[in-house]
Order: C-alpha cells, then structure tokens, then sequence
C-alpha cells in the first residue's frame, strides 16, 4: 500500500498473519499475508461473502491499489481470517471494514483454488463462501483504500458478465458464481 493512504481507512497490511490450514482445514501454521501470496502461493484460511437483495447481488470492484487482481469485480467481501480469528469474527470484522455494515451470514460451503496471478503471485486458497441478506435500509459505505467501485446487480446481468467479459473478474468469483446463483435463485423465490 502506498504511504499516501490515512492509517486509519487502511485496514489491509503485508504482515497481517494469515492462517495456513492443509486440506481439511487443520492449521498448520501462520504467514505474513504478503509472504503467503508470494510464488505459486501457500494454502491458507479465506472467505467469500455474497450479500443480497432478493435477486440482487452487491459485487465491487477491487481498489487498483491491491497486488493480486486490482481493479477487477469480485463478489460482495472476501478476505482471510487473521491469526486467532475464527470464521465468524472475521467476517464480521471485513464486513465492518470494507463495507461499513453488518449482516447475519449463513455458511454454503467450502472449496480449495489456486491462482496465478499474471503480475506475480498467487493466492492458494481452502475459501469459505457465505450468504448474507443486506436490508434495504442498510446501506453500504465502502473503504476506498479497498474498494474502487460498487453496485447492485441482478443476477441475469452477473451471468451475462461471466460469459461475456469474464476476464474482469476474480478467478475466485468465477469459481464461486455457479455453486451461489441457485442458492440465490432459490432464496429469492421464497
């Protein structure tokens, strides 16, 4: 991050200590966030939020400041739980951060990915996904040394995003957006 940016809005750093887990998700130890992405990458801890209106789906697109994918669009809020954290304080803590709200998730599932991103680095994530419903009289101020850009897209718009323009978003979300839109298509029947 440049030294330009107010303390007090920076809420990522390189020496956050991630989590890294094996496959069943068993600690295995703890790394600088800068050196857990470094190479082809270290498996570590993360989570994806997907949060909703209905059919709605908040997406953001990731500050041009990030070293691994800036400036693409990505899902609601994604991060790593820190050492210490587990999965619930975390996201709560990243929804806080990144998007000044809150919101009850409920957990959908869990996935192994790696990334290599073009401009060196990698992540090698065991990603957590979760599903929230942002009420409407809640809205979203998010952190601009996170997020550059945001909005509220139907999820027809999403899949027509995916399958025309796919290289705008996060390789995660990609991965991601075919196990959630069912879950989202069937929440927002009810």
């Amino acid at each position: 991050m440049t030294a330009s940016i107010p303390r007090a809005l920076q809420v990522s750093f390189d020496d956050e200590p991630l989590v890294l887990v094996d496959a069943e998700d068993n600690v295995t130890g703890f790394g600088d966030k800068a050196e857990v992405h470094r190479g082809r990458g270290h498996r570590h801890r993360a989570f994806s939020i997907f949060l909703v209106r209905g059919s709605r789906v908040l997406m953001h697109r990731r500050s041009s400041r990030k070293p691994l994918w800036p400036g693409c669009w990505t899902n609601s809020c994604c991060s790593h739980p820190r050492r210490g954290e587990g999965y619930e304080s975390a996201t709560e803590r990243r929804l806080r951060e990144e998007l000044g709200v809150s919101a009850s998730l409920r957990f959908l599932y869990r996935f192994e990915y790696r990334a290599d991103f073009a401009g060196g680095g990698a992540e090698h994530e065991l990603c957590s996904v979760f599903l929230g419903e942002l009420p409407e009289d809640l809205n979203p101020r998010p952190n601009p040394t996170e997020i550059d850009d945001w909005g509220w897209y139907e999820a027809e718009e999403i899949d027509d995003w995916v399958s025309r323009r796919s290289g705008d978003l996060t390789p995660w979300f990609l991965l991601e957006w075919p196990r959630v839109r069912p879950v989202i298509a069937a929440q927002a029947a009810r």
